[in-house]
């Protein structure tokens, strides 16, 4: 079968372009390389700015984003993880553990990864008091004393969420000032459970067979010094998964794909949307946004190929 698009990530933006392209009546198919969708708004605690929804959960939305999809007739397949891409050819020819698969167009929605701190001990105590997902593991830290790394709305909202279990919450960050929304911030400071520590970098992180520290410094000063927790949770920045199409689509220094305000890159008939783009702003909105944006275009492309 030939589809009329196939849409490479099943996050906020791929679903919400499966929903545009099915409802246009466009014979649609989502690959997803992992079990669940949602992209990284599924281990999201909370939701508060989706426009109507004043609260709700990353696993929630996810949900319904995918059976509204659904509803008209998006075929969505898991564990279907991207192998390789022919992505001028005619019919576009997406190959994948779940088998290959053949469209039109291609909308690629792949999104982006947490980044490491690349310490010394990051990898070793993954899993044991290092951590990148508050709704996977707060739950571990019950009554114990948590750091998270961040100056941005990812390390503030997620703190607060981990200050339902933990005693203590130290967000630790580079700067004087942070990245995150004001709101969000404030949000922060008026938590009891929540301190602050600035200008400092983590340069290790120590313990025995589980996480016991982090050796910070102070970049202003370039003193060292170490901060008993339990647990530590980084949120410093994302990386695009875009390593598959390196060499054969346009993208930028960092490896986001570059798009004109269509969603349309240098390759006629592919499409990129979400946190995957080149873009000012990610938020879930703008991922909506951007995948609304590709499926229309991507329907205007193929009528006027008929």
């Amino acid at each position: 079968m030939i589809y009329d698009v196939l849409i490479i990530g099943g996050g906020a933006a791929g679903l919400t372009a499966a929903l545009y392209a099915s409802r246009a009546g466009l014979k649609t198919a989502v690959l997803e390389k992992s079990p669940g969708l949602g992209g990284q708004i599924s281990s999201t605690s909370i939701i508060e700015n989706w426009p109507g929804n004043q609260s709700m959960t990353g696993a929630d939305f996810s949900q319904k984003l995918s059976e509204h999809a659904k509803k008209f007739g998006a075929q969505i397949t898991t564990f279907a993880e991207v192998n390789d891409a022919d992505l001028t050819s005619n019919p576009k020819k997406i190959k994948t553990s779940a088998g290959d698969f053949e469209g039109k167009t291609v909308i690629i929605a792949t999104g982006a990864h947490e980044k490491k701190l690349g310490v010394p001990g990051e990898d070793e105590y993954k899993g044991r008091g290092v951590s990148y997902c508050s709704t996977c593991d707060a739950p571990f830290f019950q009554d114990k004393t948590v750091a998270v790394i961040g100056g941005g709305n990812s390390a503030f909202e997620e703190g607060i969420f981990i200050s339902k279990f933990a005693k203590k919450v130290i967000i630790i960050h580079r700067r004087d000032e942070f990245r995150a929304e004001k709101i969000v911030v404030d949000g922060a400071k008026e938590n009891e459970k929540i301190e602050f520590m600035t200008s400092k970098t983590v340069k290790e992180i120590k313990g025995n067979n589980s996480l016991e520290k982090l050796v910070l410094e102070d970049t202003k000063t370039g003193e060292t010094s170490e901060l008993n927790v339990d647990g530590v949770f980084i949120y410093v920045g994302m990386i695009p998964n875009t390593e598959l199409f390196k060499g054969k689509i346009n993208t930028d220094e960092r490896g986001y794909i570059i798009t004109n305000e269509n969603m349309e890159t240098n390759i006629p008939g592919v499409y990129a949307a979400g946190d995957v783009r080149k873009s000012p702003v990610k938020q879930l909105t703008t991922a909506a946004s951007d995948g609304t944006i590709s499926a229309v275009i991507a329907e205007k492309y193929i009528s006027e190929k008929k």
